[in-house]
């Protein structure tokens, strides 16, 4: 299979809970019909999201309401993945966001490996660093260098995907002569990172990424102005601007307290193209809350995102 690059069609992301009440503790298998739903009804890539541990003050989540109390459950995404990705064929599989710092960079290069091997190439790694310090401390990693630790992560990575063998040297990470087989079943695995585009993110994006995800509340002039500063980062570091990802998210318009209205929500869709969006991502339970009949609405959620494509 080939690379989301390959194509100029936007895409559609759905993202789906893993984390919490829904679906009910003891039935989270169901989240594999989930993902066979996802495929069967047309949308292009399914995502879920991370935390390994909470701390207890949950309450201090930068982006409004934590969707969950500490104490909920959350499931490790790139298991989640796997198990999605042994009941699909096509459906792409997407993190948004792991928080690769918390993970040793051998030990995620050979899970992100595998997974893609398993998938025969469908893995897109959303990475940021995340927001909790409690996190951080329970991997006694210090929370203060989270940005270093992510570009030492996702280097290591690239350098035992792409070499054999691989050395890598970093201040959090380093490697001699090192193998680690099989490599990616995509020839360059798509390795998207969140945030704002400080000079520090822009950099690790042009050196190390291949997408971006902004920040959540980024506005569409937001993501325009973005897009422009990395495609010059990009085209003046040799690199195809052309082939910079961009993931927008697409609120949800409701009339009062009602259902969402699809073709209200589904307006904003062209300008957010416009704007250099190549994937469009919705949350399932903006448009079914309690997964009550998830294929219903992710069929009129394909089909209007469809139809404001043209």
């Amino acid at each position: 299979m080939t690379g989301p690059e390959s194509t100029r069609r936007p895409t559609l992301s759905v993202g789906i809970p893993t984390f919490g009440a829904l679906p009910p503790s003891g039935a989270w298998r169901s989240l594999l019909d989930l993902g066979r739903i996802l495929e069967d009804a047309g949308v292009d890539r399914v995502i879920v999201p991370d935390h390994v541990v909470n701390g207890p003050n949950v309450s201090d989540y930068p982006w409004g309401t934590f969707p969950t109390g500490p104490d909920a459950h959350w499931l490790e995404p790139l298991t989640v993945l796997t198990g999605i990705a042994s009941v699909t064929e096509r459906l792409r599989l997407g993190t948004g966001i792991l928080i690769a710092p918390l993970r040793p960079a051998p030990l995620l290069a050979k899970q992100v490996a595998t997974l893609d091997q398993l998938s025969e190439g469908r893995v897109d790694l959303g990475v940021g660093t995340g927001w909790q310090q409690a996190e951080f401390d329970a991997f006694g990693l210090d929370f203060a260098v989270r940005g270093q630790l992510l570009n030492d992560t996702i280097g290591a990575c690239r350098a035992l995907w792409e070499r054999q063998p691989a050395t890598f040297t970093s201040g959090s990470v380093s490697f001699v002569d090192t193998y680690c087989s099989p490599p990616p079943a995509q020839p360059r695995l798509p390795v998207w990172f969140s945030g704002t585009l400080h000079n520090r993110n822009v950099s690790r994006i042009v050196e190390l990424g291949d997408g971006w995800i902004p920040i959540m509340g980024a506005t569409t002039a937001d993501i325009q102005a973005g897009v422009a500063l990395l495609r010059t980062a990009m085209n003046n570091a040799g690199r195809p601007p052309e082939s910079l990802l961009v993931r927008h998210s697409l609120p949800a318009v409701r009339a009062g307290d009602g259902p969402v209205d699809l073709g209200a929500t589904m307006a904003a869709v062209p300008a957010m193209v416009a704007a250099g969006a190549t994937d469009i991502h919705a949350s399932i339970q903006a448009y079914d809350r309690n997964l009550a009949n998830p294929a219903g609405a992710c069929q009129k959620l394909v089909a209007a995102f469809n139809a404001a494509l043209g």
